[in-house]
């Protein structure tokens, strides 16, 4: 899986103003990303606003995905929720012969216990035909994955790493010297992303990536000096991603850079004046 170090852009799903998907933006935005020179793109995960797709657009989205990408770069799909044997439907009812891994978010709301995470992973696991990376992020499921759970499962031969998003860097120490040899420890945190490499990380999953591809590069594959001066740059404008939700915040990013609108979908607002105001001002 040497293929999916380095950057793996979070990709979102860019709406037009009736709320439909754009896909002229879809591929301007992947042409951005991948001239950029990330390194693989995660399609449909929680940055794609999948919460909100109907299982059709997420197929919608895949296949553009593959079209616009023209075999440049792996791609990641985003299969994960709360329900187990409806991950099992939808990995069975999807076309996954030109994807890389999955990504699958750990159970949200119903807050299973480390043994019903183990279970749930090692079903989804069994079934997947591509490889699966596990995704931590205590944030979006008030459920943390604790470092003995990461381990447990990085023994199932079709799980290859773990998108850790819990920013708890001692957890993450802990999967780092214990994880198998080849198990992808991966940065679920854009400004960890250097502190990561160091404990033997394999890059990062980024929502800012969107924007800023070339940037990501130096802080996935410089050297260490140069990625942390390059994270340094995004100190101010990253947390602004997240204060009204993700990908609220990118996706006013990417508006004001001409790449898509700002569009997203109910629940979700798009980001207030305020907020974009202060993006705009932060901007690289």
């Amino acid at each position: 899986m040497l293929k999916l170090h380095g950057t793996g852009v979070a990709l979102i799903t860019p709406f037009d103003q009736n709320g439909q998907i754009d896909f002229p933006a879809f591929k301007r935005l992947i042409d951005h990303v991948t001239e950029g020179a990330v390194d693989y793109l995660v399609v449909a995960g929680t940055t794609g606003e999948s919460a909100t797709l109907t299982k059709e657009e997420k197929k919608q989205v895949l296949k553009a995905a593959l079209e616009y990408n023209h075999g440049r770069l792996p791609i990641v799909y985003g299969i994960g929720g709360n329900n187990t044997q409806g991950i099992l439907d939808e990995i069975a009812a999807t076309d996954l012969s030109k994807v890389t891994a999955i990504l699958s978010v750990s159970p949200y709301y119903n807050k299973p216990s480390q043994a019903g995470i183990i279970a749930h992973y090692q079903k989804i696991a069994d079934h997947s035909p591509v490889p699966v990376i596990l995704y931590n992020v205590p944030g979006r499921t008030m459920s943390n994955m604790t470092w003995q759970t990461t381990i447990a499962l990085s023994e199932h031969p079709n799980i290859i790493g773990m998108k850790e998003a819990s920013s708890d860097m001692s957890q993450c120490m802990r999967i780092a010297s214990k994880m198998p040899e080849g198990f992808l420890l991966i940065s679920g945190d854009d400004i960890l992303t250097p502190a990561m490499r160091v404990m033997g990380g394999a890059g990062v999953i980024s929502v800012l990536a969107n924007a800023y591809p070339t940037l990501f590069k130096t802080i996935s594959h410089g050297p260490l000096d140069e990625a942390e001066a390059a994270a340094s740059k995004i100190l101010d404008i990253n947390p602004l991603m997240y204060e009204e939700a993700n990908p609220v915040g990118v996706k006013a990013l990417l508006n004001l850079m001409g790449l898509c609108g700002d569009m997203v979908r109910l629940p979700l607002l798009p980001a207030s004046e305020d907020l974009k105001k202060r993006i705009q001002k932060k901007m690289l």
